[in-house]
């Protein structure tokens, strides 16, 4: 807990009464759904690298049929090329289907909690260390860009 809260900017500050277990909470919370940010960024990242790698598969076809490998581009083309990554998916539909259900009900229910326990106050966990880490009157740890 910060004792000296008016080092806190209001935005980032403690509603009076929350304790701090449920600041602790919250900031569990929050670093769980940055997580699941990092997984989104993940799944953005795999599609087009999957998508890329599917349509090297066209040369690579290409190529053991001019090197006399019908049967090993037949095989490549028809069970590789446009395959589905996961059953009935392709990379997109992953993605939409991420998006729409696991990573929206993420951000609802972390926005949720801090609606109803802190006033949609975020990183309150956050700013409170910062107060405590940083070094009153020394140049870079100012509390605020106004500071």
């Amino acid at each position: 807990m910060v004792e000296n809260y008016d080092a806190v900017d209001a935005e980032h500050s403690r509603p009076v009464g929350l304790n701090d277990e449920s600041v602790e909470a919250l900031g569990e919370l929050s670093k769980a759904l940055e997580t699941v940010h990092r997984v989104r960024g993940h799944l953005y990242s795999a599609h087009p690298l999957v998508g890329g790698a599917d349509l090297t598969l066209d040369r690579a076809v290409a190529l053991l049929r001019q090197g006399g490998h019908g049967e090993v581009a037949d095989r490549v083309e028809q069970e590789l090329l446009g395959r589905n990554l996961l059953p009935g998916r392709w990379t997109f539909q992953i993605m939409e289907e991420f998006d729409d259900g696991y990573y929206a009900a993420f951000q609802e229910i972390e926005r949720d909690a801090r609606e109803k326990l802190a006033g949609g106050r975020r990183h309150i966990y956050e700013a409170e260390m910062k107060e405590r880490r940083r070094t009153h009157g020394m140049p870079g740890h100012e509390a605020t860009p106004e500071e």
